[in-house]
């Protein structure tokens, strides 16, 4: 993995920084597989995040924040540790399963039901 960031916008730096240094014959956007995205480097799969992803929700496990995105065809988490300022993992899926932790923050008395 990378090196520890030392400050939270040194992150969006990054992401940002990674956006302009792909080349865009490397990573087609939205058109990315799910298995591309798993083979992609950190750098490449940031860009994803950032550029072409939909910030979902987000959940706590343990000391770790999850991150949750969509793009048009998988889901993306971004495993970050606060106390450490670093992301230690990003996971993609297309299977129902994986969202189970998120579907148990859902409450049916938020949306009026």
């Amino acid at each position: 993995m990378g090196p520890v960031l030392r400050a939270p916008i040194e992150f969006g730096v990054i992401l940002t920084l990674a956006r302009f240094l792909l080349n865009e014959r490397e990573m087609p956007g939205k058109m990315i597989t799910l298995q591309d995205f798993q083979f992609a480097s950190f750098e490449q799969k940031c860009d994803v995040v950032t550029c072409y992803s939909n910030f979902l929700s987000v959940r706590q496990l343990g000391d770790c924040k999850v991150y949750l995105y969509h793009t048009d065809r998988f889901f993306i988490e971004v495993y970050y540790a606060s106390n450490h300022k670093k992301v230690l993992m990003i996971n993609a899926f297309n299977d129902s399963g994986s969202l189970d932790p998120y579907a148990e923050m859902v409450s049916l008395a938020d949306l009026n039901f």
